[in-house]
């Protein structure tokens, strides 16, 4: 048995070693760098009261990604992706601020640019699920209020306590605001980008794996008071990109829920052009899964559910038209939250969800270090101790003489002769007739008779 346990021990330490060198994850690295507002003289064009534009900036080895938020209209977050180092962003202020800013923001060099998205929150949707239903589909139309519409929103200012230039993975950036109507009184709606310069994970709940192509933009409700007796939400979205199709939603299956429990699934809606075999262009990417509480226990997780993609008109978003023109394309995707049978929004007040978004293929996770450990222990060591068995077996076995190992025996033994106690001696003859089926056993008695006649004597 110490063979057994140092030969799992050994086991372990070669699949952590293993890990170490060819998991250790995505090793590439950007140069990250975030401004607010990029090249605007407030002197010239002052900007209208909560209107923002923040630019991070990240710098590859041979590309740049250029990641803006807005809260001009719609919330909206646009990537572009360029092979050039030198590429910049280009605003035209006076035209991004007015009301037709078609073409009022560049990046150039525009021939470096590779590849763009963009994703706009457009309206928050509240129904009362009376009967407990959690499909908006199944929801009569009286059922749901006025949506709140995220381009009316007013938007708290971007400053030192907003921004963060070193945030854990890289520059982040926080919007908060409300409609100003009485269920806003005490409560927000909040967005926070987060940009990362390596792969690794963000940390708590759903703990999304990124990359370096990719940054994560998180929504939470909180304190908001609501209109029906059991409100539940439903958030909508749209992407906006150069024309080619409204893609697709893939589901994605794995065993390893280490990050987001008993969450086994990951959701990723993938912008590729009309010919399906091409490489997938970009992507936005979440777990079906939603958090009631902000230090959420594991109660407190609620799934949530997308609707197919499709073709829409696209929103009034001021980055949108300001980067594509009359050229962006619009497709339409609704995340609604909870299941039946568990708290609608009113028990907490609180609903919060996170999701990717990024240039090129998403992320796939992989088996943990934590996980490989466990699957290598449970499976290796049954197979360990049937090796160390059968080894043993096999030593024991070529010790033994040479006859055993034949199978046959040989026995003997050997009776005193003056036996006076009444015992008698037996001795069993096997006839080499015993070959054709046959037997012939004959027993002699040694002094028996005499011994008896002895003993009636005394």
């Amino acid at each position: 048995m110490a063979a057994a346990a140092r030969g799992v021990l050994l086991l372990s330490l070669l699949v952590l070693l293993l890990n170490a060198t060819f998991c250790s994850g995505d090793t590439y690295r950007r140069q990250l760098s975030l401004e607010l507002n990029p090249g605007l003289n407030s002197s010239v064009s002052p900007l209208p009261p909560g209107i923002n534009l923040v630019h991070i900036r990240s710098l590859g080895d041979g590309d740049t990604l250029h990641f803006l938020l807005c809260n001009q209209g719609p919330p909206t977050l646009l990537i572009v992706h360029t092979n050039s180092t030198s590429s910049s962003v280009q605003v035209d202020w006076p035209a991004f601020l007015s009301g037709n800013n078609s073409g009022s923001l560049r990046v150039e060099p525009e021939n470096s640019v590779l590849h763009s998205n963009a994703l706009v929150l457009v309206r928050l949707w509240e129904y009362d699920d009376l009967n407990d239903t959690a499909d908006p589909q199944t929801v009569p139309p009286s059922s749901f209020l006025p949506p709140y519409e995220l381009s009316r929103f007013q938007w708290g200012p971007l400053n030192s306590s907003t921004l963060d230039p070193q945030g854990p993975g890289g520059p982040e950036a926080r919007l908060c605001g409300g409609d100003g109507s009485p269920a806003f009184s005490q409560g927000e709606l909040c967005l926070q980008l987060s940009t990362f310069g390596s792969g690794g994970r963000a940390a708590g709940w759903p703990g999304l794996l990124h990359s370096a192509n990719s940054s994560q933009l998180g929504f939470w409700l909180q304190g908001v008071r609501p209109r029906a007796d059991r409100a539940r939400f439903l958030l909508e979205l749209q992407g906006l990109g150069r024309p080619h199709g409204p893609g697709r939603v893939e589901v994605r299956r794995s065993i390893d829920d280490e990050y987001s429990p008993s969450i086994f699934t990951v959701s990723q809606w993938l912008a590729t052009p009309p010919d399906q075999s091409s490489p997938v262009l970009g992507f936005v990417q979440w777990r079906p899964v939603a958090y009631r509480r902000p230090q959420p226990e594991f109660s407190d997780t609620t799934p949530c559910h997308h609707s197919a993609p499709a073709a829409v008109e696209a929103a009034a978003s001021g980055l949108g038209p300001a980067f594509y023109g009359a050229e962006a394309e619009a497709s339409g995707l609704n995340i609604s939250f909870g299941q039946p049978g568990e708290p609608a929004y009113n028990t907490t007040q609180y609903l919060s969800w996170t999701v990717l978004a990024g240039v090129g293929a998403p992320p796939a996770d992989s088996f943990s270090p934590l996980v490989i450990c466990i699957m290598a222990v449970g499976l290796g060591t049954p197979l360990l101790l049937l090796l160390l068995g059968g080894v043993f077996v096999c030593v024991r076995k070529h010790r033994l003489p040479r006859g055993r190992a034949t199978g046959q025996s040989t026995r003997t033994t050997a009776w005193p002769r003056g036996r006076a106690t009444g015992q008698s001696t037996s001795t069993t003859a096997w006839p080499s007739g015993r070959a054709t089926g046959q037997s012939t056993r004959t027993t002699v008695s040694e002094a028996s008779e005499g011994t008896l006649n002895a003993l009636v004597g005394v």
